[in-house]
């Protein structure tokens, strides 16, 4: 930076750019900036000396100081010699900064200052954008998520765990508000379309270190017997065809020859390749370019109101890293990078996508939780209060314990396995956990895809069939009903987006799978559990008060017959939802000799039935009359809300 020491530095407003959420406003250097609160802000600093590594030599920061908030915001390396601090003003006011680093002779790093001023949005324009609210916490009770003003927030997710990577690439065009999903599908296209089905957040993972189509196989260890990915296969590729493909590291887990590319949509990868260790990332070598490329992406889905959940990586990237590298110090590295990278972005962080635990594919979750400790211990949580958790296989409780135990996690969850009504019992004791935790189940059942993980009670039926969306549907209600109040994410075979160009395989095309009426069923989903404004974030799981609460031969690994049922603890709202195959039940513990409303829902169609009034008895037992449909067994699934 040329001519410094002309500029006073409470006025360095010439580092300050501020951001909607990514286009640049430029700021007269000799006034105060005037910004919104929970609009980005980045400061970039120039470093003056050189350093071989700026990734791993250079830590920065500002002290940022407002309205009931004094904190330690960390910068990230951008390339060359040029940091960048995000900041965000979480209340209207008067804000300061001041630079500093770990390497105090570095004049373009330390004691660069300015100030701005915060505004509020007005209501019309948070209703514009609910981002505008303020960022996702959990609610003072503990077991659901609302903006920092008090709005609710309900997550109605989508899986798209490749979508950070040229599989679902940024196109900066326009999207149709009519585009109906097809080949050539872009980022933008895949989130209107979900936006215009109520969705408000979708899941990727960042980045896919050692992952790419290298002619070794998707699953391969070295020379020394580690194994360097578990990657998800590129389809048209088998062993039949290998045609010179190097399949010295032996056949992949899959039975294929070689992984699918997930580099950005300009061909980099988040880290150079080691020099040393071939196949294996340089975990100390990070490439900011790739990452340019995601911020695009995330700037998209918080300017269209999503709060995106962010994965660091895979599991199966852990034995190379932990083999070749100082795990705890360079993963803790890699996390803070994305936390000062993306931390004044409406996101719930994932530290970890451990959605397998095997011995030869993954490091064990205590090793992950050491690490990401240790990352607490060095740069502190996230950096505006943003929720920290994790995708899990079966439950962040049984992999890392609660509280103290793991004090980075500040959300719950389960997943992936069991994919049936064991799951509800792993959410039924996160609820009951102490302190309460927020919860929600990030993998559940997956329409149209043919896995033994995936199939209740051995049940394999049709991509796009009634009974495949059917299972879906019962997961949904099943997991939210049994607590998870953060909200649920939907799940299709094409979490690994086969795109354009390429084959089906295992799994079909993204934009064909987006199309599976299971994804249509997830706003009436938040339709019915906000129907009555934030009342659900009071709800308690209460199943055995209905009787019976399962149908005779109902089986524990399947997903029909079972009933559930949230009530609020002075018994004036409970949601219920009955699977196919439930019998008609009797309610008990309500309160006794009282009226309530009854209003049945199709989580079909998304369509209440006309309410009915009924009263308890002297016990508080509420008998219901019959199921919409007048089966008993029901055929079909209903949600039921009463309220008093």
């Amino acid at each position: 930076m040329t001519n410094r020491s002309i500029i006073p530095s409470v006025f360095l407003i010439f580092f300050l750019t501020v951001c909607n959420v990514f286009g640049v406003e430029a700021q007269n250097k000799n006034d105060i900036s005037q910004i919104h609160t929970w609009k980005m802000i980045e400061i970039v600093l120039e470093a003056e000396k050189e350093y071989d590594n700026y990734y791993t030599d250079v830590t920065c920061w500002v002290d940022l100081e407002g309205p009931d908030f004094s904190k330690r915001i960390y910068g990230f390396w951008n390339g060359e010699n040029n940091f960048i601090v995000r900041i965000v003003a979480t209340k209207a006011g008067l804000w300061t900064w001041k630079s500093g680093s770990n390497i105090p002779d570095d004049n373009g790093l330390n004691n660069n200052s300015g100030l701005f001023k915060a505004i509020n949005w007005t209501e019309k324009e948070k209703e514009q954008n609910p981002n505008r609210r303020g960022f996702v916490k959990a609610t003072e009770n503990g077991h659901a998520l609302q903006y920092d003003d008090g709005t609710p927030f309900f997550m109605v997710g989508d899986t798209w765990l490749a979508g950070s990577t040229w599989r679902l690439p940024y196109r900066n065009a326009t999207t149709s508000e009519d585009y109906i999903p097809g080949p050539g599908i872009g980022f933008e296209d895949a989130v209107i379309y979900r936006s215009n089905q109520g969705y408000n957040s979708v899941s990727m993972i960042a980045a896919f270190p050692n992952w790419d189509s290298d002619n070794k196989p998707s699953t391969f260890a070295d020379s020394s017997g580690v194994f360097l990915r578990n990657a998800w296969e590129k389809f048209g590729y088998d062993v039949s065809e290998s045609n010179g493909i190097d399949a010295s590291g032996g056949l992949s887990y899959w039975g294929t020859l070689t992984a699918k590319n997930m580099r950005d949509e300009y061909g980099n990868l988040p880290f150079e390749m080691s020099n040393e260790h071939k196949g294996v990332s340089n975990f100390n070598r990070i490439n900011p370019e790739y990452f340019k490329s995601l911020d695009k992406k995330m700037t998209y889905l918080n300017d269209q109101g999503f709060v995106a959940l962010l994965e660091t990586v895979r599991r199966d990237v852990g034995p190379s890293w932990k083999a070749y590298y100082n795990f705890n110090e360079s993963f803790a590295r890699y996390v803070q990078y994305l936390m000062s990278r993306y931390g004044a972005y409406n996101f719930i962080f994932s530290g970890i996508h451990l959605d397998w635990i095997p011995k030869d594919f993954s490091l064990t979750a205590d090793e992950f939780n050491e690490a990401l400790t240790y990352h607490l211990e060095t740069y502190g949580p996230m950096p505006f209060g943003q929720i920290h958790t994790t995708l899990i296989d079966r439950s962040t409780y049984k992999a890392f314990g609660h509280d103290e135990d793991c004090p980075w996690l500040t959300m719950h969850s389960v997943g992936n396995k069991p994919r049936d009504h064991r799951v509800t019992t792993a959410i039924d004791t996160l609820f009951n956990l102490s302190p309460p935790y927020p919860a929600i189940n990030f993998e559940p059942y997956y329409t149209g895809w043919n896995h033994s993980i995936n199939k209740p009670n051995g049940e394999r039926p049709p991509a796009n069939s009634e009974r495949d969306n059917y299972f879906a549907r019962a997961q949904m209600y099943g997991s939210v009903f049994s607590g998870a109040l953060s909200g649920h994410v939907h799940g299709t075979a094409s979490y690994d987006i086969t795109t354009t160009g390429e084959p089906e395989g295992a799994r079909p095309h993204f934009w064909e799978a987006l199309k599976y009426d299971s994804g249509h069923y997830m706003q009436h989903l938040n339709t019915f559990i906000g129907s009555e404004g934030k009342q659900y974030q009071y709800l308690e799981p209460v199943q055995n008060d209905i009787i019976p609460n399962k149908a005779q031969n109902s089986p524990e690994a399947g997903l029909d017959g079972w009933s559930y049922m949230m009530r609020t603890p002075n018994k004036d709202f409970a949601l219920l939802y009955f699977e196919n195959e439930s019998v008609l039940p009797e309610l008990t513990n309500f309160n006794p000799n009282t009226f309530y409303t009854l209003t049945w829902f199709n989580p079909i169609s998304g369509q209440w039935k006309n309410p009915v009034s009924i009263k308890t008895n002297k016990k508080g037992v509420l008998v219901l009359p019959e199921f919409p449909n007048k089966q008993n067994p029901t055929k079909t699934d209903w949600a039921l809300k009463i309220t008093q």
